[in-house]
């Protein structure tokens, strides 16, 4: 072989090298990419119809971290079987990303328990009810959004936030505040069957008057009842807790077991509901 013709194996056998470690090097990039947490801004749909915006994602194990605030200061922890896909959306605008008064109050965590204890007393509820109901639209996820557009931790409707003058469904104070006017609303309108005003809350109020009660729809007879089962296992473990505890001296005959009854005030809503009341057949 001449030495020209090796020469010009020895570049060939050069480049097939340097492809090879191109090839090498974009492979390890595109892998630490994978890696990192995804920064756009995506949707997560979950399998049970909710979805859940987010500035970006972690998968930590067998679950996924979905960060809510792009200072990571709120996040949700989703088993990752749980996500049916992600979706990606437009940016949303930021009027008030600018820090002010509003904004910097804004920023700062909530006291959910206080926002509840607040709109509770202002609209005369049980604070256990409002917590159940939150728990069983939106699971306490601030920015829980439903396939039929419901927004935020009672999952209000735009036409019907607007109706209560909630002009930003994911800010916490403003949608519980308004969800428990909304609430009150229902249960006055219904004499506080508390059955029907969940129902309503629900489907709608067009669909109890309908039906004469509960609808016949699996969704709303589900979760009328995992509310009223929520909220009365709370209700039975604040009774037991407040029970006197037994006498120590064997001798003496133990307190009662049972504390009395408190005969409840007809302007509130009640404290306990049957889990399957005549009403909640829907053929009323």
């Amino acid at each position: 072989m001449g030495g020209a013709a090796l020469q010009r194996c020895i570049n060939r056998c050069d480049m097939r090298k340097a492809l090879q470690t191109v090839r090498s090097i974009t492979l390890i990039a595109l892998l630490a990419a994978m890696a990192l947490p995804s920064l756009a801004a995506d949707s997560a749909v979950l399998r049970n119809g909710f979805s859940i915006r987010h500035q970006r994602r972690q998968v930590i194990g067998i679950v996924t971290r979905l960060y809510v605030n792009g200072d990571d200061s709120s996040f949700v922890d989703i088993p990752t079987a749980q996500i049916d896909h992600f979706e990606t959306l437009p940016d949303e605008p930021a009027p008030r990303v600018k820090k002010s008064a509003s904004t910097e109050r804004s920023v700062h965590p909530v006291d959910l328990n206080e926002v509840i204890k607040s709109a509770s007393g202002t609209y005369r509820l049980d604070p256990d009810l409002v917590n159940s109901v939150i728990r069983a639209e939106s699971g306490f996820n601030v920015r829980a959004v439903s396939p039929k557009g419901a927004q935020g931790l009672m999952q209000l409707m735009p036409r019907t936030a607007s109706e209560l003058g909630v002009r930003n469904a994911f800010d916490p104070q403003a949608n519980v505040e308004g969800g428990a006017r909304y609430l009150r609303e229902l249960l006055e309108r219904y004499d506080f069957d508390l059955i029907k005003a969940l129902a309503a809350y629900n489907a709608g109020p067009q669909r109890v008057e309908q039906y004469g009660g509960v609808p016949p729809y699996y969704e709303t007879k589900a979760y009328v009842a995992r509310i009223v089962r929520d909220f009365n296992k709370k209700k039975l473990a604040a009774g037991t807790a407040t029970q006197p505890a037994p006498a120590k001296n064997p001798v003496i005959k133990p307190a009662a077991t049972h504390p009395a009854t408190k005969k409840p005030n007809p302007t509130d809503a009640p404290t306990h509901a049957k889990a399957t009341p005549p009403s909640a057949s829907g053929k009323n």
